[in-house]
């Protein structure tokens, strides 16, 4: 290998170090945030049209268990409090005279 060889083998690998330099710094710099949110966006809307949307009778049936699981527990939740209000009245009525 001539002098002339070695030299441009020194000269290309140092532009390749160079060049590597560069594109680390550009893949560790952050795009600006409405580049961001763009992604973000064309992500979230990509995931909803893979969802599988329930059917309006299975949407009214699963509301109606939700309400009516509400409507037991407010009925058992006013019943413990009229049971406790009672007893204090009685509780405060033996104290009282």
């Amino acid at each position: 290998m001539s002098k002339a060889d070695s030299k441009k083998e020194e000269k290309e690998l140092e532009k390749n170090s160079q060049s590597n330099k560069s594109k680390k710094q550009d893949k560790n710099k952050k795009p600006n945030a409405f580049v961001r949110m763009g992604r973000k966006l064309k992500e979230t809307f990509g995931e909803l049209k893979r969802v599988t949307w329930p059917t309006f009778g299975k949407a009214l049936k699963a509301t109606g268990i939700v309400l009516g699981i509400v409507l037991a527990f407010m009925v058992v939740v006013t019943g413990v409090n009229y049971g406790f209000s009672e007893l204090l009245k009685f509780l405060t009525s033996l104290g009282g005279k």
